[in-house]
């Protein structure tokens, strides 16, 4: 009886952590909007079209240090490549130390990036949005947009599955 009620119990946590698994609704569309001069939204077919670069594969740690994922097979677009056409608001140039960016997902999940850690350091160079995983296009990606940090220790924190959004928004 004991052990009939132990795998009972098993199988019951088990159930739960299954259920706390939550499905990230895709993105079609990359918008990117606020302080700019001209807001643009991108398709999966332009996103497509942008000059692309063989990604390393990635283990994706959380903030714990544990492995959640293995990611392989990627090619992917800098954002820096993405973002080279928008036209930041703004009078002089040090204002732009002013800027930050919020990534938002479909969920909801946000993720921060300051203007200085995009554009003026080496960080900036690892920030990809992915085109391709596993041999898989962009749209055929179950988890798609999806922006990773090359250069993270624990990149869990800044992996943006369902990207759909960047927001350009001013401190002050």
């Amino acid at each position: 009886m004991k052990t009939n009620s132990f795998i009972l119990f098993i199988t019951f946590c088990f159930g739960l952590n299954l259920s706390a698994q939550k499905t990230i609704p895709t993105a079609d569309t990359l918008k990117i909007y606020g302080e700019v001069k001209n807001p643009t939204v991108l398709s999966l077919t332009q996103l497509d079209t942008f000059p692309k670069t063989a990604i390393k594969d990635q283990i994706i740690y959380n903030h714990n240090g544990e492995v959640k994922d293995t990611l392989t097979g990627l090619i992917g677009v800098p954002l820096k490549t993405i973002m080279a056409s928008i036209e930041f608001i703004y009078d002089k140039p040090r204002e732009l130390n002013e800027f930050y960016f919020v990534m938002i997902a479909t969920d909801g999940y946000k993720v921060v990036f300051s203007w200085n850690e995009i554009y003026n350091s080496e960080l900036g160079n690892n920030f990809f949005i992915i085109t391709e995983m596993e041999g898989k296009p962009l749209k055929d990606i179950s988890q798609r947009i999806l922006f990773i940090s090359t250069a993270d220790f624990k990149p869990g924190r800044r992996y943006i599955k369902g990207l759909e959004k960047i927001e350009v928004r001013r401190v002050g």
